[in-house]
């Protein structure tokens, strides 16, 4: 009750909105991935919606509790590289073999916790290369704004002003005011398509799991490279660089322990959040640090509700435009980019490995199917080494 009591005084209206967004931003920006991989596998609409119900309730729990318990704004999501591996690899593998998969990569993630080799590695990261790639992580994801408005210039550009305006008069609810500003607009523009939407409760699909090195091999292993290199570790990185010292082993160790559990409902597994966790532990989320872990506790809420109506979903989420969803992700991102390039350039020894971190993450770069988080920071590291040496 104390808990709970404290949440509630330390939450801000502020708070629910920094919650809300990361939710509507880490659905919309790969859910359908999601249906791509179930449809591509041969699912049922049954066992698609139980896959996000799990993958939902999973992110939901470790959010709640591990920012209630650190006091930081810890955000979970589910492995969106992953999934795009899945699109690929599930056609031909056994679905009960697949479980059986996620459940070995989700092992080896707990393991990584429980033994403290992931936090011993992120020690020796200087924070200024930490910094850039945060910023390199958000920087595609604050330019789609831009993008955005060669599509909806209106709705774009009205969201745009109206969140300079509320920065000058109500820097707290800016990205509010943004927020309804874009649903004004695109209510008023018919851009709003609620017609296919109708609630409808997820039930949850138990598979019993089994084993072969195949699966494990071509669907185990990848997502385990994939999600500590691509998520937990720019994960990491995000509250590192708002001035979170949060220990990386129980958050490692909780949500693999958590992924391997969901598993046979469909989870393929759960992780830190790069991009949601810096809406949530932005300025924006709130003025003061010590009380942004409410807006992560607040998406873990939304997590809940939008896991137990699982398969009304994608009906949801496709009545916005994806240019007001694009827009308010960039626009509650804005405070986390500056911040963390600001904090990359502050060690003029460091400064050119850190503009290397950045520019190569930011870029996109893929190489042998790992995203270009690792590769920043492999990028950074090797021209520190050089430089210093």
């Amino acid at each position: 009750m104390r808990a709970l009591n404290r949440f509630l005084s330390d939450s801000a209206p502020s708070c629910v909105i920094a919650g809300f967004i990361a939710m509507l931003t880490g659905y919309t920006s790969s859910l359908i991935l999601m249906f791509q991989a179930g449809q591509a596998a041969g699912l049922s609409s049954q066992e698609i919606s139980s896959w996000i119900w799990a993958l939902s309730i999973g992110m939901a729990f470790c959010s709640i509790f591990l920012s209630l318990r650190y006091r930081a704004p810890v955000v979970i999501a589910w492995s969106t590289p992953g999934a795009a591996l899945l699109i690929g690899s599930l056609p031909g593998v056994p679905y009960a073999e697949a479980i059986g998969a996620f459940i070995f990569s989700s092992i080896l993630i707990a393991l990584c916790g429980l033994t403290g080799s992931f936090e011993r590695l992120m020690r020796r990261v200087p924070p200024s290369l930490a910094a850039a790639l945060l910023a390199g992580v958000l920087f595609n994801i604050g330019s789609e704004i831009f993008r955005a408005a060669e599509i909806q210039p209106l709705l774009v550009l009205s969201m745009f002003f109206s969140y300079l305006l509320g920065k000058r008069l109500l820097p707290r609810y800016a990205v509010l005011v943004a927020l309804l500003t874009g649903c004004l607009v695109a209510g008023i523009s018919g851009l709003l398509n609620f017609e296919h939407f109708a609630l409808e409760v997820a039930i949850p699909v138990w598979t019993t799991p089994s084993f072969s090195f195949a699966a494990l091999f071509s669907i185990g292993i990848p997502l385990f490279v994939i999600a500590m290199a691509s998520q937990n570790m720019p994960g990491l990185a995000v509250l590192r660089a708002e001035g979170y010292q949060t220990p990386a082993s129980p958050l490692i160790s909780c949500t693999g322990i958590v992924s391997a559990l969901t598993a046979p409902f469909g989870s393929h597994g759960i992780h830190l959040a790069a991009i949601t966790m810096a809406i949530c532990a932005g300025p924006e989320a709130h003025a003061q640090k010590e009380k942004r872990y409410s807006a992560a506790v607040w998406c873990g809420l939304f997590y809940g509700i939008a896991g137990i109506f699982g398969a009304t979903l994608a009906a949801l989420f496709a009545a916005f435009p994806s240019a007001l969803v694009l827009s308010i992700a960039a626009l509650a991102l804005l405070g986390s980019i500056g911040n963390g390039l600001t904090q990359a350039m502050l060690q003029p020894q460091e400064r050119e490995a850190a503009l290397v971190t950045f520019m190569v993450t930011a870029s996109g770069l893929t190489l042998l199917g790992i995203g270009s988080a690792l590769w920043g920071l492999v990028a950074g590291v090797l021209t520190l080494l050089i430089l210093r040496r």
